[in-house]
């Protein structure tokens, strides 16, 4: 059996320096987009993290409308009270986005 040794020979490095020099642009260009995708792909990462369950439920409870009950019964009375009030509440239910 015969062991393969490897040699680096000082002129075989300088010479694949050498011909490597060429392309140091390309080389210095891969390496910076390299760079600039790593970092993007951080940005990405931390600016969306997953979202906790527990502030989503707190959320969606802050969400829901409170009319005060005073109001609530003056509205009602109103509504009673008058007639054109009446309609003017009938219509806006059937369509409330009508002006």
């Amino acid at each position: 059996m015969s062991k393969h040794k490897t040699n680096l020979d000082p002129r075989a490095l300088l010479d694949l320096l050498k011909q490597s020099s060429r392309y140091r642009i390309t080389f210095f260009i891969v390496f910076v987009g390299v760079v600039y995708g790593f970092v993007i792909y951080q940005v990405y990462n931390l600016s969306s993290p997953p979202a906790d369950p527990n502030a989503v439920t707190s959320d969606v409870t802050n969400l829901t409308p409170h009319i005060d009950k005073a109001v609530a019964q003056r509205l009602q009375s109103l509504q009673d009270n008058s007639v054109n009030v009446r309609s003017l509440f009938d219509k806006a239910r059937n369509n409330p986005f009508n002006e």
